[in-house]
């Protein structure tokens, strides 16, 4: 056996997954990285280029466990001449591990038809090839160069589904309707064309991740009126937001101004990510920041703002200013889930139809939060 099978056997052993052993162990990974992948240090996102180490340590470092960042801000690894700060990846190669726990969450099996959104560096495509034939495998990938490279590794591992260059989020209706719709990136809503493409009884699977950074993974099955709904799942797992859901720059906003009151709850609870979540359920179009010990919420779309910092004499002062009183309708939510527990997110769930997307708490009777149209 040489090494790279070797480490294959190794790593499909150590995810333990019966139903995708046999393609974790197939699918060369190497072909999927490249030259180069980023690996990030102190001195920001570096380079590690495969000509600049020995092929075992670059096999070694290919069947780690371990998410390779292969785009920032359309930058490759390989065309980066040194570190780079802040950019935020735009690509990557997902740890197997993850890899394999999103297509069992989403109940792929064989004979499943599946679309995936967000083809990436074709790993995960090849996977799903090996495991359920070319055929039955549909990929979309937004950006051009991504799945140029894509394209050419997954024909040189010997496989070839449906590529499709072009906006996952209007989904592929030539190959529909599809049994599995698997997302790998993160989406703000659910497009309601996705609905459309699933079959009766098929499902959804995406992981979802708003403007101010609150994140769940939604797995819906699809209803025969055409509606969707389901629950988060127990893992939290999210990926790089799909292009077209990015938020829009935040601008700049002047804290201390507005009407002022006193807030019921401790804003440092928005560290938690699941208190981050019900956050912005209740403000889905703000985004947030922390200066030093002051919380701030800037609403992109109407400019309201709020900004929370601790009372010399204890608690919290809120400012608020703007059309719409950010913070009261984040104190009210947060109050609410406190009230049911505090449950993670998959204590909430998601109901899709053709005119409204919400999120609910418990059941779907219960307490619940329109996502942003």
């Amino acid at each position: 056996m040489n090494l790279a099978a070797d480490l294959r056997h190794t790593m499909a052993a150590a995810i333990g997954s019966d139903a995708w052993h046999a393609a974790l162990e197939a699918v060369p990974r190497e072909l999927f990285l490249g030259e180069a992948v980023y690996r990030y240090e102190e001195r920001g996102w570096t380079p590690v280029r495969r000509d600049g180490m020995s092929a075992e340590d670059w096999l070694r470092l290919v069947y780690t466990d371990e998410t390779w960042v292969t785009q920032l801000n359309g930058v490759l690894a390989e065309d980066a001449t040194e570190p780079v700060m802040i950019l935020n990846p735009t690509s990557s190669s997902t740890l197997p591990g993850l890899v394999v726990r999103m297509m069992e969450m989403a109940g792929i099996d064989e004979g499943d038809n599946v679309l995936e959104i967000g083809t990436g560096t074709g790993y995960s495509t090849a996977l799903m090839c090996h495991r359920l034939g070319d055929k039955a495998v549909t990929s979309i990938e937004y950006d051009s160069v991504i799945a140029t490279r894509a394209r050419a590794a997954i024909l040189q591992a010997g496989y070839e589904p449906t590529l499709v260059e072009g906006d996952g989020l209007l989904g592929y209706e030539a190959n529909a309707p599809y049994d599995r719709l698997i997302a790998t990136c993160s989406v703000r809503t659910i497009p309601p064309v996705w609905l459309d493409q699933v079959r009766e009884g098929g499902t959804i699977t995406a992981p979802m991740r708003g403007w101010t950074d609150g994140v769940a993974c939604a797995h819906l099955r699809v209803a025969g009126d055409g509606s969707a709904s389901g629950r988060f799942v127990n893992d939290d797992v999210y990926f790089m937001i799909a292009r077209p859901h990015t938020p829009p720059r935040r601008g700049d906003m002047t804290m201390g101004i507005g009407e002022v009151s006193a807030s019921r709850i401790d804003p440092a609870l928005l560290k938690d990510e699941t208190a981050l979540f019900v956050a912005q359920l209740a403000a889905p179009n703000a985004q947030h920041g922390w200066a030093e010990d002051i919380f701030t919420l800037l609403d992109v779309s109407n400019g309201a703002q709020t900004d929370v910092r601790p009372d010399p004499d204890g608690g919290w002062t809120v400012y608020q200013h703007g059309p719409v009183r950010l913070w009261d309708e984040v104190e009210e939510a947060i109050l609410t889930w406190q009230g049911a527990g505090s449950p993670h997110q998959s204590g909430f769930g998601l109901t899709v139809t053709g005119d409204r997307q919400y999120v609910w708490l418990g059941e779907p009777d219960g307490p619940s939060w329109d996502l942003p149209t």
